[in-house]
């Protein structure tokens, strides 16, 4: 199989079979990084089109600097930043469409934990927002973390600890 700096190296060189190749290979991680964050499978899908299209735009500005797989996290931090900001309002004028937990069956009540637990990630300040979401949707270690957002490796922990501290005071886990 092509390392995906094969498969970048051939589609700069005009070979665009190459690039559905990344495609095909990065976008069911990409789609469920997404959908951890919307819980809308059309909006996680809409998304991840929107970040190939920025990566196939972009793609010749890649330095191989670092893994690919870093570069693509970083479009998707900051589509997924992007989103958040733009449905912030939506979320806030539209509070009475927040279901009311039914605890009925074990399903349904970790299904809403899940949904509350990304809201309130979405609500945390944007580094701690960041981190969290690497570290829980993409299974990313600090080093890889520091890679993707710039930080520091020791400001990530950081800043994930005290994320961690605060969804726990927010979702009454304390």
């Amino acid at each position: 199989m092509e390392k995906d700096s094969e498969l970048i190296k051939q589609f700069n060189n005009g070979n665009l079979l190459s690039f559905d190749k990344l495609v095909k290979r990065h976008l069911d991680n990409t789609i469920g990084f997404f959908f951890n964050i919307t819980g809308n499978q059309m909006t996680s899908e809409d998304l991840a089109h929107e970040v190939f299209i920025v990566l196939y735009k972009k793609l010749k500005n890649f330095r191989f600097q670092s893994k690919f797989s870093t570069y693509l996290y970083r479009i998707n931090m900051n589509k997924a930043n992007s989103w958040i900001i733009r449905n912030k309002w939506r979320k806030f004028l539209h509070m009475d469409d927040i279901k009311e937990p039914s605890f009925e069956n074990s399903n349904i009540e970790k299904a809403w934990a899940k949904d509350e637990l990304w809201k309130n990630i979405n609500r945390l300040p944007k580094k701690q927002r960041q981190v969290v979401t690497l570290r829980i949707s993409n299974e990313l270690s600090f080093k890889e973390i520091s890679e993707c957002t710039g930080l520091k490796e020791g400001t990530a922990k950081v800043n994930y600890h005290h994320a961690l501290k605060t969804l726990k005071k927010w979702m009454n886990y304390e």
